[in-house]
């Protein structure tokens, strides 16, 4: 029979601190608050009283309720206070001298049965058990923030940690109402493991100026559905916390990807800490607000002007991409000839805009009569040659160099002087697609995201030849047909995959390491980070086979040893395991 815990106490009483004592007053249990002085006594209250107020603004709590909850509450300077409770965790600083002094102190305070938890997002949990004389009653207890709104709760035992107080931990975290995954000690833990590899290669991309902090942050929210950007997550977390999390994983790991990029030191020097200083990667109103101000990197909001006229376009290729992109430049009214291999593959793109368009009406999301004036749109035929008038060809053929040089290498002999040519490749070097003609400068990348009749973002690529003109152009174009732009070099991976995936390749190292199952992962970032779809989820919807090929350029375009593709996935390919198409990859399908 699991254990009965009526009263807790917390130490620490910074916004985590407040919040883990708000989830505990909420589930009707007495707590014991300790801060290290009357000050930050006061500030712990005021959270605690803030983040009521709201919940009673929203029609969450009554006025009756929020009272009730804060008198649970008993707030404290002291830790002997501690001296009746049944549980205890600490919130304190990441910190290890410091939370093995607190450690040590409540195990001279509290009676012997109590379980002392950290709060630690990243510390040895058996380094700060070691300092008691109950390392079999120490366990982590890491709530994600803030904590009364995150349902994660990441429950941490040592090798020593006995079995019955993890047993009863994770019915305590059940009956607070919080999702569990329960995981060895190492660094990071899930959560973080895989965040903080993510968030340091975006401030590396950063620092290198490869792409402005907006078009980062744009890309991973508009590419994949993420709640925030990682520089504007960063200032949310705090880049001294994001540095401190970062060295102590490096530490235990020696993977250079969780090496703190330089930047995080110098902006920490700097007083540049996030929101809590009102600076960080961005600017905001005030110390602590949420709301970001216009600043020097701040890009110009007035329309481009200088771009070529661009009234037709062409689309080679007969795919789900290309179809899409053909319906999308339609529905802005541009004028679209595709080219596709065959006249059954000619009718099928049609066919296919025409079930799309058809659907949008019955949704009430297009007008019947804006749906015919797209169809008056489209036209396509089998032979490259009758895009010889386009003013820009957008190429969507198979992810293979070679075909795409051939292709490019037509396209400049076909295309009239002035059409610019584009690659909406997701991996492959543009510039070798612009080397494959006698017009470098008016070749660039536009990289739509599938399905593109519904994602918002185009990676727009220019390489070191392409003309500033010819991305102005591209640039406008993709306002026109109500997409949003972000801007970065040719590189493997550009923005989104650059930065997505290494994070999935972590996430497949870690099962492979037995550290933890798949259906934990996957929940830890959904649950815990805030991600539509879980890693794990996202691979096998991908495709194994797609996602290793682009871990396979990554890792040849970077030499970084953490990009080099984890053997698990290699395996499964050889298997055939490739994902929902195939029926089975990390997961089986019906």
């Amino acid at each position: 029979m699991t254990r009965e815990f009526k009263r807790v106490g917390v130490v620490g009483l910074g916004t985590m601190g407040a919040g883990i004592v708000e989830v505990f007053a909420r589930q009707g249990l007495q707590v014991v608050a300790v801060d290290r002085d009357e000050e930050a006594v006061t500030r712990g209250r005021g959270h605690l009283q803030t983040s009521t107020g709201r919940a009673v603004a929203r029609g969450k709590l009554t006025e009756q309720d929020a009272a009730t909850l804060v008198d649970r509450v008993s707030f404290n300077t002291e830790l002997k206070a501690m001296a009746d409770v049944d549980l205890v965790v600490e919130a304190v600083p990441e910190n290890l001298d410091l939370k093995r002094s607190i450690f040590a102190a409540l195990d001279e305070i509290c009676p012997p049965e109590t379980i002392l938890a950290t709060n630690t997002s990243s510390l040895s949990v058996t380094e700060i058990a070691v300092a008691t004389g109950r390392p079999g009653k120490v366990v982590g207890l890491h709530f994600f923030n803030p904590a009364p709104v995150m349902k994660l709760v990441e429950i941490v035992r040592s090798v020593v940690t006995e079995p019955d107080v993890v047993a009863d931990i994770e019915a305590f975290a059940a009956a607070l109402g919080k999702t569990d995954v329960t995981i060895g000690d190492r660094a990071g833990f899930i959560a973080n493991a895989l965040l903080f590899g993510y968030l340091n290669h975006a401030a590396a991309m950063y620092e290198s100026h490869y792409a402005s902090r907006e078009d980062i942050d744009a890309s991973m929210k508009l590419g994949c559905g993420l709640p925030m950007g990682p520089l504007a997550l960063l200032d949310l977390i705090g880049l001294d916390t994001a540095y401190e999390i970062l060295d102590t994983m490096y530490k235990q790991s020696r993977d250079r990807l969780h090496a703190p990029t330089p930047i995080f030191k110098q902006m920490i020097t700097a007083g540049l800490l996030g929101r809590k200083t009102g600076r960080g990667f961005y600017s905001y109103e005030k110390a602590d607000s949420p709301v970001v101000i216009a600043d020097p990197q701040t890009p110009s909001s007035e329309p481009l002007s200088g771009g070529r006229t661009v009234d037709s376009v062409g689309v080679v290729g007969s795919g789900t991409m290309a179809t899409g992109i053909v319906e999308v430049l339609a529905k802005a009214g541009l004028d679209v000839h595709y080219v596709a291999r065959g006249a059954d593959k000619v009718a099928r793109v049609r066919n296919a805009v025409e079930r799309s368009t058809a659907k949008a009406v019955e949704r009430g999301k297009m007008s019947p009569a804006d749906r015919d004036g797209a169809l008056s749109h489209i036209s396509g035929s089998s032979e490259l040659a009758d895009l010889a008038q386009v003013d820009l060809v957008v190429e969507a053929v198979v992810e293979d160099l070679s075909v795409k040089r051939l292709l490019f290498a037509e396209l400049d002999a076909v295309c009239k002087p002035g059409a610019v040519l584009a690659t909406t490749t997701s991996s492959l070097p543009v510039i070798e697609c612009a080397a494959a003609t006698s017009r470098p400068g008016e070749v660039i990348g536009m990289h739509f995201f599938n399905p593109a009749a519904v994602m918002k973002l185009v990676e727009v690529v220019s390489t070191v030849a392409t003309e500033a003109e010819v991305e102005t152009t591209v640039l406008q174009l993709t306002a026109r047909i109500g997409k949003h732009a972000v801007r970065c070099g040719d590189r493997a991976g550009f923005i989104v995959n650059a930065l997505l995936f290494p994070y999935l390749n972590d996430a497949v190292r870690m099962l492979e390491a037995h550290y933890a199952t798949s259906e934990d992962i996957d929940s830890a970032m959904k649950v815990g980070c805030g991600y539509p779809m879980g890693p794990f989820e996202l691979l096998d919807v991908v495709g194994l086979d797609v996602s290793l090929a682009i871990q396979r350029v990554l890792y040849l375009e970077f030499r970084e040893p953490g990009f080099a593709p984890a053997p698990l996935l290699e395996h499964l390919v050889t298997a055939g395991r490739l994902g929902r198409k195939t029926g089975k990859g990390f997961r089986e399908y019906a």
